[in-house]
């Protein structure tokens, strides 16, 4: 059975994004260690999931990737990368999901979920989108937790796990430390 990841950067103190919102992650200690970690990370998934929100950023972000002249090879390859991957978006306002091998669900998460994991592939991940990481935590519906920690404290913004009955044992898989001072980690959550 596909598993179901979550992938997001966070600072030491458990923000997600900063006070200003979604693209308020200018704190994150982004190089070529993390560019070749996320690199690794999406190797192993054939499929994205996202919120209305942040396929909308994503769409408008990548798609003009590959006609800047300032993008870097990295940004290049993630461009093609994610363009060609399987995106799954969850809305109930959006009205249509036309990026390239996008997919627009509006009702019941939670079935579609559980089809997607049972279906021959890859894993499948959440890239950002920690309002509806947040969804599927409370549905329990996320099997692995892949995270970088920047060390930079930003004192406000949105947490990983906001205030909630969400609690749940994890085992660690695996922990890496970069030059930067970021810390890399990846947790199972145990399921009861």
């Amino acid at each position: 059975m596909r598993k179901v990841i979550l992938f997001l950067h966070s600072s030491l103190d458990g923000f997600v994004e900063g006070p200003n919102g979604e693209m308020d992650i200018g704190w994150v200690s982004y190089n070529e260690e993390l560019e070749k970690h996320a690199r690794e990370v999406l190797s192993t998934v054939d499929t994205v999931l996202w919120g209305k929100g942040t396929y909308q950023m994503m769409k408008n972000y990548w798609t003009s990737v590959p006609s800047n002249p300032e993008a870097s090879k990295y940004e290049i390859e993630h461009a093609k990368w994610i363009e060609e991957t399987v995106k799954v978006v969850f809305s109930t306002t959006l009205e249509k999901a036309d990026w390239n091998n996008s997919r627009l669900v509006k009702e019941n998460i939670e079935e579609e979920i559980k089809t997607l994991k049972e279906q021959s592939g890859k894993d499948i991940i959440i890239l950002g989108s920690p309002r509806f990481a947040h969804s599927l935590m409370e549905l329990n519906l996320i099997d692995v937790i892949k995270m970088t920690i920047s060390p930079v404290i930003i004192g406000s913004g949105l947490p990983l796990f906001k205030g909630s009955d969400y609690k749940r044992n994890l085992s660690l898989v695996e922990n890496k430390t970069f030059k930067s001072g970021v810390i890399g980690l990846t947790y199972n959550i145990v399921k009861s």
